[in-house]
């Protein structure tokens, strides 16, 4: 089964500004792509966009689900000297925020910063032994005064998110944002590859999932299907220190199936029958391995419909960070598995 990678519109997706509740950017790069591809799709109030192609209504219907919002932050209070407090928008580690690049979203267009904390040589000893809160800290983007800040276009209210690049190196790709942007191109990518195959998919690209599954849970409600796959990002845990039982998912062993998380217990018919074709077309999988975080899916498993539904997500590493690293194998072959799927259903 061909599956070819577009890496150049993964980098533009991941290279998007979309915080959760400021996704514009990254929705109009996914009309774009929807409109060359004549895909019809609308968009709701909440900034969800619903892409249908609808071949034979007495056929299966599936839903497509990828959140196109990320985790960023909020500016909250600009002081005397120019520095920019916030708040968070979503999960993010408090850990990695110290002298991180940012870019924020102003009245007069992006305006670029660091994340600045107290300076090493001044705190105490007890101080080097914690992480900073994340309310200690504060963005520099060279501003001298309120006023300077305010001139730049910076205003309370105002999103952020982490400035970063797409790259490539061999088989690996670095990048921003890959928690969702790699399930958001997939959905594109299934959307315009599907042609041939009888089936109804309803590809829905989902805003502030990271803050609550919000848009999704506004479109469950009002869309009927047989079956609903998230698909996904999720945390790879092969890394130094983690111990064997805690690895999550590792990087080139293939998409990783949610059993549960903390949001839903799957469909364990539609686990079953993803896990079958995986083996019959020998793509590698692997589970989920530990019952943490929430994706969209949930939202239709637990609408009025009550919708079978599962995630399968693409494992990177260092996710809800400022770049993480992924496998370009992992994206094709669960490219792959749901091609693999959507052929299945449309037998039935």
């Amino acid at each position: 089964m061909d599956v070819p990678i577009d890496l150049e519109l993964i980098k533009r997706l991941s290279e998007a500004f979309g915080p959760s509740g400021f996704e514009d950017d990254v929705r109009n790069i996914i009309v774009e792509e929807l409109s060359r591809s004549g895909i019809s799709y609308e968009i709701d109030r909440v900034g969800n966009i619903v892409a249908k192609k609808i071949t034979d209504e007495k056929k299966p219907t599936v839903i497509l689900d990828a959140h196109i919002d990320e985790i960023g932050f909020l500016i909250t209070h600009i002081d005397k000297n120019g520095f920019l407090r916030f708040e968070l928008l979503g999960g993010l580690d408090e850990r990695i925020l110290p002298s991180q690049r940012v870019v924020i979203l102003g009245e007069k267009g992006f305006v670029y910063g660091v994340i600045g904390a107290k300076a090493p040589h001044l705190l105490t000893s007890e101080e080097r032994t914690k992480t900073m809160p994340y309310r200690s800290l504060f963005i520099d983007i060279g501003a001298v005064s309120q006023d300077e800040a305010i001139e730049m276009g910076i205003r309370e209210g105002s999103p952020a998110t982490f400035d970063a690049k797409f790259i490539r190196q061999g088989n690996r790709i670095l990048g921003k944002a890959f928690d969702d942007r790699l399930g958001t191109y997939l959905v594109i990518e299934l959307l315009r590859s599907s042609d041939n195959i009888p089936i109804n998919i309803i590809g829905v690209f989902s805003t502030q999932e990271e803050v609550g599954l919000r848009g999704a849970r506004v479109v469950a409600y009002r869309l009927e299907a047989d079956y609903a796959i998230a698909l996904e990002s999720t945390a790879a845990a092969d890394t130094p220190g983690t111990p064997e039982h805690e690895v999550s998912t590792k990087l080139g062993s293939g998409p990783a199936i949610t059993i549960a998380d903390r949001a839903t217990i799957s469909s364990p018919s539609l686990v079953r029958m993803l896990v079958d074709i995986a083996k019959t077309n020998k793509i590698p999988y692997q589970f989920k391995g530990r019952m943490v975080g929430g994706t969209d899916a949930a939202a239709y498993r637990y609408s009025a419909w009550g919708i079978p539904s599962t995630t399968i997500s693409i494992p990177a590493r260092y996710i809800h960070s400022c770049l993480a690293v992924a496998d370009i194998a992992d994206v094709e072959n669960t490219k792959r598995l749901v091609l693999g799927f959507m052929e299945t259903i449309s037998r039935s």
